[in-house]
């Protein structure tokens, strides 16, 4: 049957006015429907034809952080005609997180410096962001530093919320860099996806890595290590593939696992 319901229309019509549309809405919209994974892809293709972008709930939020945490000169923390986020919404100041973190004084000072140069670089529009990933491919370092530096409040957004695990601030966007400088790299710009919904699970990635890595006090038994590897080669190729990050039960399906497997697995990763 044809994705051409009513309630199909309102989803593409509020998805016309935001931008774009959670990956969970689409799926509620979707759910009752009697549809084959085909029409769903299609529909997910005619979403991007329109220039809607589909993204996670978790994604959202990074977005909304990455364009309104540090904002450049001259920017306004939200466009004109778009409502004014709840107080929720609104990310806490980085500075203030990191102080709150107990963070050094010295500490504090290069944090401020780094956010004052990230703030000074502007955000990257759609085709801004696929003519550097053509020069990326060609091999242009220079396009690779843009794209890296014009992610760079991304990265901030998303460390910030992994404070207080041992790692100090600086040290999280050390770690969320170098998974962004991996996602440049690996960016497919013909896919149709918006750079920082792909590039959010790479940040993650490295963080929780780095975290884990500090923290972990206990040895990951021999079984549970190669089950990690390949959840998180699942995970990389899902994210290729659909371009954001994969709920659980697609990784589940990808492994022939139960969902409760690999939330497992995530939990010893964590």
């Amino acid at each position: 049957m044809e994705l051409d319901t009513e309630e199909l229309r309102v989803l593409v019509s509020t998805g016309r006015e935001r931008g774009y549309l959670t990956a969970e809405s689409i799926a509620d919209a979707v759910s009752e429907l009697e549809v084959t994974r085909t029409q769903v892809e299609d529909f997910h293709t005619h979403l991007t034809e329109l220039g809607i972008e589909v993204i996670t709930k978790s994604d959202a939020s990074a977005r909304l952080a990455a364009t309104e945490a540090v904002p450049g000169p001259g920017e306004p923390a939200v466009e004109a005609g778009e409502p004014a986020p709840t107080q929720e919404e609104i990310p806490a100041n980085p500075i203030a997180a990191a102080a709150a973190d107990s963070q050094p004084e010295a500490t504090l000072d290069s944090l401020r410096l780094y956010l004052r140069s990230i703030g000074q670089v502007g955000l990257l529009n759609a085709a801004q962001e696929v003519e550097l990933a053509k020069r990326i491919e060609r091999g242009d370092m220079e396009a690779k530093r843009q794209m890296v530096e014009a992610n760079l409040r991304l990265v901030v957004s998303i460390s910030k919320s992994y404070l207080g695990r041992g790692l100090s601030f600086l040290d999280l966007i050390q770690e969320g860099s170098l998974g962004l400088i991996r996602a440049v790299e690996k960016f497919d710009y013909r896919r149709g996806y918006k750079f920082s919904t792909y590039a959010t699970w790479w940040i993650r990635q490295a963080v929780t890595r780095a975290v884990a890595d500090k923290s972990r006090s206990i040895r990951i038994p021999v079984h549970m290590v190669e089950k990690l590897n390949r959840v998180h080669f699942v995970e990389r190729q899902l994210v290729q593939d659909l371009g954001r990050e994969p709920e659980a039960q697609e990784i589940a399906d990808e492994l022939g696992w139960t969902i409760g497997e690999v939330r497992n697995v995530w939990r010893v990763s964590q």
